[in-house]
């Protein structure tokens, strides 16, 4: 796998801040046990791997990334998989920093505030130029043409913005640029966003990618931090009150997925995540993983090849096969049929069982004649022999699942069931 020729030199006295620290509340339960950057997206990907791996790809080589909630899981992805990329006696590094508690004795109290808490950490690596961006979103983006924007314009901050649906822009930051991309108004999730000019259906909606000056950014956090009023967020308090006196300029997303479409997702519910995680099966997805040119890193755990086994013959006989599915390492598909599924590594289908566009995490266990359609399954579940997933919503809820407002159902890590002594027959 290489890497993207990028002009390392531009970039290398620029730092990353990366947010990390996300509660994902309307992901839950699959952030009941770890933060939103931290949950698996395409079997063998955690979903900060995407922005970790776009600052890689750019050059972006001195990383501070900011963790908060249930941090366990992600701490321990980054460290198994992350720091191998950075060499100390170069001058890089990623440096995980959960609360320091240096300035006061809260917790982050916003956007603004977890990067104001570790001002030290960011005064200390000296940058010229600091770009600021969330670990939770699905995108590939090159931030060295977002920096290279940012000081051709000569701007105090750039902002990467993104051409959405204006029905869908009330969940984002929007903004209102002149002719030539100058901000010169910042709306925090607004329940009327403005539109584009000439394109009422269309508004341009904040990334929550932020280049700054490295000085003007210490000095608006001491600012921000000063300001009894204020929630200390980027979105809500500081870019809606630099606007008016600063030079701010929008930077349109530059896609690195290579698709006619653009493909940035923020996957905040169980419904996008779904979607956005089926995607990946259908023979030309919308996010290409298999390109080298962008190459997604991540932590490969220590697996044999996946396995297939058993082809009896007959219509309904015991048949271990997987069809327009990703199957990670060390699954085996024991006779079991697989359609239109992720199979996180080290999972095991058994005789007789039907997985049909569900997504199965780590570990899962799903025994003989069990049916699961459209359904999540978290790290490590036993699903007993038999069992019925994703056909009656209804039955589901009942057992305590998660059924999504989509009709997913969501099975939480560490949850029994209770076994099922008969077959039951599936219409």
């Amino acid at each position: 796998m290489r890497s993207p020729a990028v002009d390392q030199g531009r970039v290398r006295d620029v730092v990353a801040v990366v947010l990390a620290g996300g509660k994902g509340a309307r992901l839950d339960p699959l952030t009941r046990d770890r933060a939103k950057p931290a949950v698996p997206f395409g079997g063998s990907y955690r979903i900060v791997d995407f922005a970790l791996s776009n600052c890689l790809n750019s050059g972006l080589r001195r990383i501070l990334l900011l963790t908060q909630y249930k941090a366990r899981s992600l701490d321990r992805h980054l460290n198994l998989g992350w720091h191998r990329f950075f060499c100390r006696d170069l001058g890089e590094f990623i440096d995980v920093l959960p609360p320091q508690q240096r300035v006061d004795d809260n917790w982050y109290l916003g956007t603004a505030d977890a990067v104001y808490q570790n001002i030290y950490s960011l005064e200390m690596a000296a940058p010229r130029l600091v770009v600021v961006l969330a670990g939770d979103h699905i995108y590939k983006m090159n931030y060295q043409s977002l920096v290279d924007a940012h000081e051709e314009s000569g701007a105090d901050v750039t902002i990467g913005a993104l051409r959405v649906p204006r029905a869908a822009a009330a969940e984002f930051g929007t903004l209102e640029t002149d002719a030539a991309g100058r901000v010169h108004r910042f709306h925090e999730k607004v329940a009327t966003p403005p539109a584009l000019p000439g394109e009422p259906g269309m508004a341009l909606a904040s990334m929550g990618i932020y280049c700054f000056s490295a000085d003007f950014l210490l000095a608006e956090l001491k600012r921000d931090a000063a300001d009894p009023g204020s929630r200390h967020d980027f979105g809500h308090d500081i870019l809606p009150r630099i606007v008016q006196t600063h030079g701010v300029l929008a930077f349109p997303f530059r896609d690195e997925n290579r698709k006619q479409d653009a493909y940035w997702r923020d996957v905040g519910t169980i419904d996008a995540y779904y979607e956005a995680t089926i995607d990946l099966v259908a023979v030309d997805p919308q996010l290409n993983l298999y390109d080298d040119q962008w190459p997604i890193r991540t932590h490969f755990p220590c697996h044999p090849p996946p396995k297939f086994v058993f082809a009896d013959a007959g219509l309904d006989a015991r048949r271990g096969e997987a069809t327009d599915s990703l199957v990670c390492p060390g699954a085996i598909i024991s006779g079991g049929r697989v359609n239109r599924s992720i199979i996180g590594p080290a999972v095991r289908v058994n005789s007789f069982a039907r997985v049909e566009e569900s997504v199965v995490f780590e570990g899962v266990d799903i025994g003989r004649h069990a049916v699961v359609r459209r359904a999540i399954i978290d790290k490590g579940v036993r699903v007993p022999s038999h069992t019925v997933l994703g056909v009656d919503p209804e039955e589901d809820a009942a057992l305590g699942l998660t059924v999504s407002p989509g009709g997913v159902t969501v099975v939480p890590k560490g949850f029994q069931f209770a076994p099922v002594p008969v077959a039951v027959a599936i219409p």
